[in-house]
């Protein structure tokens, strides 16, 4: 198989089977999640639910002072490979590209040298956070095989992609393709594994927040 039957190969067959399991799989773990549903809460309301759930999900986004101060690298760190990788996928040109084909949709993007230093500082944040799961004690004594598996198939996106704007990597079908493969491995795990966070924290924190709203207290 050539470099460009492979780059086809990603981008057509191996595309449509990866969307698909992406949002049967999505799909299933949402409505699994929304049809546990809760037990009727008789007690008197003390507060609307609604802007304690709207409050803790903006709110919960900010680190509080205390994680600051306990763990200021877990924050620092988290922040900017969360950001930077989103600024990289939603605003990278041929990524809007390919979802202005898809969807018909389109937004502006920044320019390639800014996406150039997110990418590497998402890539460098991954590394530190890998790094520091190793050798904290207490991370790596919690830490599964399954943090370490979530971990590499973030991080091959990333750099498949890195590699693939640089042109280090020769021919340009090939990387190209391999960076394809990588985001379908991830669209693929993301619903069976912790990252279907990306999709449950909206709906998690207002749950919590509007359960302490009913309760008169701050979440």
């Amino acid at each position: 198989m050539s470099s460009m039957d492979f780059l086809l190969l990603t981008k057509g067959p191996l595309l449509h089977l990866t969307l698909a399991i992406f949002v049967i799989g999505v799909g299933l773990r949402l409505g699994e999640i929304f049809t546990l549903g809760r037990r009727h809460n008789y007690a008197l309301a003390r507060g609307p639910e609604a802007p304690a759930a709207i409050k803790t999900v903006f709110a919960r986004s900010i680190p509080d002072p205390g994680t600051w101060q306990r763990a200021p690298f877990d924050v620092v760190i988290g922040l900017v490979w969360h950001l930077c990788f989103f600024i990289v996928l939603f605003l990278f040109m041929p990524h809007v590209e390919v979802i202005k084909q898809t969807f018909g949709i389109s937004w502006p993007t920044l320019p390639n040298p800014l996406i150039n230093i997110f990418t590497v500082s998402t890539l460098a944040a991954l590394i530190a956070a890998l790094v520091q799961r190793i050798f904290h004690p207490v991370k790596r004594f919690l830490s599964r095989p399954e943090d370490y598996v979530v971990w590499l198939i973030t991080f091959l996106p990333v750099l498949t992609g890195y590699l693939a704007y640089t042109r280090l990597v020769n021919p340009y079908p090939l990387i190209l393709g391999l960076h394809i493969l990588s985001v379908e491995i991830l669209l693929v795990a993301l619903p069976f594994t912790k990252l279907i966070h990306s999709f449950t924290i909206v709906a998690a924190r207002w749950y919590n927040g509007a359960i302490f709203g009913r309760k008169g207290v701050q979440s």
